[in-house]
C-alpha cells in the first residue's frame, strides 16, 4: 500500500512523513490553496529529501510549459494534474514524468471517464465539492468505486484521516492513499501523531488490487 501526504510545505514534515513511511509526498503549486508553495522553496526542500522519497508537484490548469519548467526545476519524480486537463495534454508529459490524473468525484460518471486517459500512470479520485480543487476534508461514497475495471492504478483521496484509511482501503483496494488536511494540526502543517497514526493503519491494511 502507498501512501501520499500532500500540501507539504516545510522541509521538517516532508521528512518525518519519508521517517514514519510515506512513498509520495505533494507540494501545491497552484493559486488559491492555503498550501501552496513557491518553487524556490520547494527546490530547496527537495534538495535534501532522499531520493526514494516520489516528490510530486500539484497543478491545475496550468500552461504545459510552466508545469514542465516548475518540475524540472524542482526535480519532480511525477505530476498530479488537478484541473480539467485533458488527454493529449496528460500526454504531453509522459516521456519525462510520472503523471497523476486527478478526478473529483460526484457520481458514476464522473469515474467514468478516467479510462480516457489512457497515458497517464495513475488515477486519483478525490471528492467533489463545487468551486474546491481539493484538501476540502470530506470523503465521498467510496462504493461509487467499486466494480471498475480500471486500466491504471489509483490513489484514493478525499476526507481520509487515521480513524477511516483502514475501512478505506479494504472497501475499494486503491494502489494508494492520498491525505493532507487528515493529518494536520492548521493548513500545511503536519500533526506528527496523525501523520503516524494514518500510515500505520494505511501500511497494515492489505492491498488486493
Amino acid at each position: 500500500m502507498k501512501v501520499k501526504i500532500c500540501g507539504i510545505t516545510n522541509l521538517r514534515d516532508a521528512l518525518k512523513a519519508h521517517e514514519l513511511g510515506a512513498d509520495f509526498i505533494g507540494f501545491i503549486f497552484f493559486e488559491n490553496s492555503p498550501r501552496k508553495i513557491d518553487t524556490e522553496k520547494a527546490r530547496i526542500i527537495i534538495e535534501d529529501l532522499p531520493k526514494d522519497l516520489l516528490k510530486t508537484g500539484l497543478f491545475l490548469n496550468q500552461n504545459h510549459e510552466e508545469v514542465e519548467s516548475i518540475a524540472k526545476r524542482c526535480h519532480l519524480d511525477a505530476l498530479q494534474l488537478h484541473g480539467e486537463e485533458d488527454p493529449a495534454y496528460c500526454a504531453g508529459f509522459k516521456n519525462n514524468f510520472k503523471v497523476i490524473k486527478s478526478f473529483k468525484v460526484k457520481d458514476a460518471q464522473s469515474v467514468e471517464k478516467a479510462d480516457k486517459y489512457d497515458t497517464v500512470d495513475y488515477y486519483l479520485f478525490d471528492t467533489y465539492v463545487k468551486g474546491i480543487p481539493g484538501g476540502t476534508g470530506i470523503n465521498f461514497d467510496w462504493d461509487v468505486l467499486k466494480g471498475f475495471p480500471f486500466k491504471k492504478p489509483f490513489f484514493l483521496a478525499g476526507g481520509l484521516k487515521p480513524e477511516n484509511v483502514a475501512e478505506a482501503i479494504k472497501k475499494v483496494t486503491p494502489y494508494g492513499v492520498d491525505v493532507s488536511s487528515g493529518v494536520e494540526k492548521s493548513a500545511g502543517k503536519k500533526d506528527y501523531r496523525l501523520l503516524k497514526e494514518f500510515i500505520d493503519n494505511a501500511k497494515r491494511s492489505q492491498n488486493t488490487r
